[in-house]
């Protein structure tokens, strides 16, 4: 038997040869290392303005999200919190009378002094938010974290403020409406903190905690019975 016929046969081996792949340009591997949070390469990088910016928050939050991750939102993000403010004010009983019952000067002071008391107090709630997010690993920036943190903790609790214009902090659609969009808030807060630090979902949900008590503490529990 010919050696060719033994190198076919059951526990035979053959030597063979690969040919060799061409090198990618620049000599680089094509290899795609996928780190927890980093977006999809589709995902565009050009800054989105605040209607898109809003609206992809609700609609494409993870795309939004990667997309606005080096990008500093100040101006919507300070806007809604002091609108968010002044709603705040009337959105509570005692100080809704307050205002009604107060001269237009002490009504507008009352006002201005809730709208920048909301700023500041977001301000710093998404400051400790982002000091424990680059303790937990992350590598995010400080401008876009604080402000999209901003954007997502009023927004998501504006329709409660809305409804409790009309209907009283007891009542039962909008305790239920609360609780929701403060679930809303902690899913979107997490998957924030997620895409702009690339932090897993256990660690960016721990992250988001402290701020997400203290607005339980602070907004939520005192209008919710």
């Amino acid at each position: 038997m010919e050696p060719a016929d033994q190198d076919d046969r059951p526990g035979g081996t053959r030597t063979f040869t690969v040919p060799e792949m061409p090198a990618a340009p620049g000599g680089e591997e094509h290899v795609t290392i996928y780190r927890a949070g980093q977006p999809h390469p589709e995902v565009g990088s050009a800054r989105l303005p605040w209607r898109e910016l809003l609206r992809g928050i609700f609609r494409q939050p993870t795309r939004t999200f990667a997309q606005m991750r080096h990008h500093q939102v100040w101006a919507p993000a300070l806007t809604v919190s002091a609108l968010y403010g002044m709603l705040a004010a009337l959105g509570v009983g005692s100080t809704r009378d307050q205002i009604f019952n107060s001269t237009f000067g002490s009504a507008v002071a009352i006002l201005l002094l809730s709208a920048v008391g909301f700023v500041l107090a977001g301000l710093m709630l998404g400051s400790v938010t982002y000091g424990l997010a680059r303790r937990l690993g992350g590598d995010g920036a400080f401008a876009p974290t604080v402000g999209l943190s901003l954007l997502v903790c009023w927004t998501t609790d504006a329709p409660r403020l809305l409804l409790a214009l009309f209907l009283p902090a007891g009542n039962a659609v909008v305790q239920l409406l609360g609780w929701a969009t403060w679930g809303l808030c902690a899913w979107l807060l997490s998957a924030m903190l997620r895409q702009l630090h690339d932090l897993p979902w256990g660690k960016a949900a721990a992250a988001a905690s402290l701020q997400l008590i203290v607005l339980l503490v602070l907004i939520k529990l005192p209008t919710l019975g």
